[in-house]
């Protein structure tokens, strides 16, 4: 048995022989385990002793959730450049679909031009629920949180600004980007976020930036909906989003998480 540390980086991943596993990164080699996500989340973990190496392995999305909980314009600069409400007195929420989720280095495909003209990221922090809560109190919310992960927030902009709700313009497929681990035990409340295209700064911002406190939003969206373990809360983007056109490339990277990359198609 294997005790899960304070601070470690979670990733799930499939063998040479499609079997698929959780594992904690250890300075690029993968310590396998055979817990399920379940186990991860109690902490106890079990480590079968077998060490693999990344170029044997294809990296997956770090959790299944059963959704995907998006918060809207919490950065006022973001809301102003994208036509939202800045200073929000509570969020602005969507779900995105299951099937949107791809994984680092999984390619993002740009819908048809008859669909969309408009195609733009935003890089975020999100969190990764580790037990099921309802009505939790906002003292109490970090305890609901099993680590935090990166999710790229694929949006077709010219139907978010033309549909009444945001459903049509953040689901196509592939327009979830997310990963490339889950780190536990970090602070949520003050991480750095960057975003580059093909190699340039378009995105630079930090979520104490936020008009919305994270354990605000994670009690306030638990009065409408049950949480439960793995599920996902993106917690919004910063300024700074424009589009992504065919052969892009846009990495978000968070501090003490890592690069989430992606290529536009």
């Amino acid at each position: 048995m294997h005790v899960l540390q304070k601070t470690q980086k979670i990733v799930r991943y499939q063998n040479q022989n499609g079997k698929v596993y959780y594992g904690i990164d250890e300075d690029e080699v993968i310590l396998q385990l055979s817990s399920n996500f379940t186990e991860l989340v109690s902490r106890q973990i079990k480590y079968d002793g077998i060490e693999i190496k990344y170029k044997d392995v294809k990296v997956l999305e770090p959790v299944e959730p059963s959704k995907i909980v998006n918060f809207g314009w919490t950065y006022a600069e973001h809301a102003k450049e994208t036509g939202g409400k800045a200073n929000l007195k509570e969020p602005f929420l969507f779900l995105k679909p299951l099937s949107s989720l791809i994984p680092d280095k999984g390619t993002i495909f740009l819908p048809p031009s008859h669909l969309t003209k408009q195609v733009e990221f935003e890089g975020e922090v999100a969190l990764v629920i580790g037990k099921r809560g309802k009505n939790i109190k906002e003292e109490d919310a970090l305890n609901y949180v099993f680590g935090c992960t990166i999710l790229n927030d694929i949006t077709a902009r010219d139907l978010t600004k033309t549909d009444p709700q945001f459903t049509r313009g953040k689901g196509f497929d592939t327009f979830g980007p997310l990963g490339p681990c889950i780190v536990t035990a970090i602070d949520p409340s003050n991480l750095r976020i960057v975003t580059t295209l093909n190699g340039d700064v378009v995105q630079d911002g930090n979520t104490s930036q936020m008009s919305l406190t994270i354990p605000y939003l994670i009690s306030w969206v638990s009065q409408i909906m049950t949480l439960e373990p793995g599920d996902i809360l993106a917690t919004g983007s910063p300024s700074g989003s424009c589009p992504v056109n065919s052969g892009d490339v846009v990495v978000v990277e968070v501090e003490k998480i890592g690069k989430l990359c992606n290529y536009v198609q």
